[in-house]
């Protein structure tokens, strides 16, 4: 499966923005991820197949939502209240076997959008 994620930009804290990732192909379990400068890759949300179940990192929840229309194959974070902290490299992944915070379970990626957030 490719994944191509997009949406990304530069926007002010507080301010909102809606990545997208459009799927080749069925994708199961997806998740979003995230890398900052010098940091290492960070789990932000993940959703099963049918959208029901999300998980969400605690440094988003209340802020980023996840969702997914199957029919288009795509995949969405809705980012609100956006901070400083949240600059970094935004990841899609897919089909993982689990609903899991943990990269290494998912084997296909997308390149990533940048989001970044001014004070």
């Amino acid at each position: 499966v490719q994944l191509q994620a997009s949406g990304g930009g530069l926007v002010q804290a507080g301010q909102s923005l809606r990545l997208s990732c459009v799927a080749s192909g069925r994708t199961g379990i997806m998740g979003w991820f995230r890398q900052a400068p010098g940091k290492e890759r960070e789990f932000v949300a993940t959703i099963n197949g049918y959208g029901a179940i999300k998980i969400y990192a605690d440094s988003v929840k209340g802020r980023f939502t996840i969702s997914r229309d199957n029919a288009k194959n795509t995949l969405y974070l809705q980012m609100s209240s956006l901070r400083p902290e949240d600059t970094a490299l935004y990841y899609c992944a897919s089909s993982a076997p689990r609903l899991s915070r943990n990269g290494n379970e998912y084997p296909d990626w997308g390149r990533g959008t940048q989001v970044t957030v001014s004070s």
